[in-house]
């Protein structure tokens, strides 16, 4: 049988640049929407949008709605992702730099380690694992401790741990997702999830009273691009590049975006954000990154 042709080297190579600066870009793109527009508000137009687009583009395909028992399975995740995940992301950078954001959720790695531990058992809790893990929350301390006299001002403390509980929540979306019944087409599967948690995002918002006050006349027209930019650039054409992607290249090559997107925020954050760029954010950054990188190269156990 005739193996398929690899795609031109330009084609991925656009890929990647596309899944590395993009989804990077993305936290200050955030964080310049959410100082004009309530957070889970923009949140949910962001999700909703995007959601709508991929649904309707799936099912122009001929692809099918999620099945019925499927449904809950698609619910429970959208929950854990864009309620938990993306609203804390959100809200957090209010009080929280784009840069220090994505580094903090770079430890969705360490948590997904330990889920695989602790709920999957398809990872050996190892000496290299624990130092690693160890490093990741040393560099979370660093950002975070007002008692280290390291240089620049600590992170604020209920921004940061905020973060953690969307990592936590991510990571255990994607575990979870190993036992449910989601649909088959990745892209379905997303689109659904995204449109339900957009969903879910205003319904949030209207429970915290986001829209009392709120005049969408009075946001600047740099928040609505910013906006724009999230749901085109950030989750319709950079989820795009992401599929094609873990199609045609293998899933570690693919995964080294979870390390590449923190150095991309932090660069983004510093030149275009005019973020602080001290001892702390580096060597703080410098641990957690380290950190990822060793649990994403290390070897999994072989099935018997």
């Amino acid at each position: 049988m005739d193996q398929p042709a690899h795609p031109p080297r330009w084609k991925t190579i656009l890929a990647f640049a596309i899944i590395y600066l993009v989804w990077g870009s993305t936290f200050l793109a955030i964080r310049i929407g959410v100082h004009e527009i309530p957070p889970f508000l923009m949140a949910a137009m962001r999700f909703v949008a995007a959601g709508s687009v991929l649904v309707a583009w799936t099912l122009s395909r001929r692809e099918k709605l999620p099945r019925a028992r499927e449904w809950g399975s698609v619910c429970a995740v959208a929950f854990l992702i864009f309620v938990i995940d993306y609203g804390g992301v959100f809200w957090a950078e209010q009080r929280v730099a784009s840069g220090i954001t994505a580094v903090i959720m770079a430890t969705i790695s360490l948590f997904m380690t330990l889920f695989e531990i602790v709920l999957l058992g398809t990872q050996r809790f190892t000496a290299r694992l624990g130092v690693a893990l160890g490093v990741g929350i040393a560099g979370v301390a660093v950002l975070v401790s007002p008692s280290l006299n390291v240089g620049g001002s600590a992170v604020d403390a209920v921004g940061a741990g905020v973060l953690l509980c969307a990592a936590v929540a991510f990571a255990l979306s994607s575990a979870l997702s190993r036992r449910l019944t989601l649909p088959s087409s990745k892209v379905m599967s997303s689109g659904v999830q995204m449109l339900v948690g957009g969903v879910m995002l205003a319904v949030l918002s209207a429970s915290a009273g986001e829209m009392r006050g709120f005049r969408f006349a009075a946001v600047s027209r740099g928040a609505w691009m910013a906006l724009a930019y999230l749901v085109v650039a950030g989750s319709i054409v950079a989820f795009t590049a992401y599929v094609w992607l873990i199609h045609h290249e293998s899933p570690t090559r693919v995964g080294t975006y979870a390390y590449v997107n923190p150095v991309v925020a932090v660069l983004f954050g510093y030149f275009l954000g005019g973020e602080e760029l001290g001892v702390r954010t580096v060597v703080g950054s410098v641990c957690v990154l380290v950190s990822v990188v060793a649990i994403a190269t290390m070897p999994r156990p072989t099935a018997n």
